[in-house]
């Protein structure tokens, strides 16, 4: 799986981290950070952070 999140559209909301914390958080300065290639075990908790998104700077793709 690979994950992809758009930085110039990313408003720092937090919805990825809330909805996926093993595969998105924020640095101390707020920046988001992420797993760009997780296991594909966490599928289920990558699309729904995908989802939460409200300005959708997250998408999820098969490898």
């Amino acid at each position: 799986m690979q994950i992809t999140v758009d930085l110039d559209l990313c408003e720092s909301h937090g919805s990825c981290v809330f909805a996926a914390p093993e595969i998105f958080s924020f640095d101390d300065d707020d920046h988001l950070l992420y797993e760009a290639t997780p296991d594909d075990g966490l599928r289920a908790d990558a699309e729904k952070a995908a989802a939460s998104c409200p300005v959708r700077a997250v998408t999820v793709a098969a490898p």
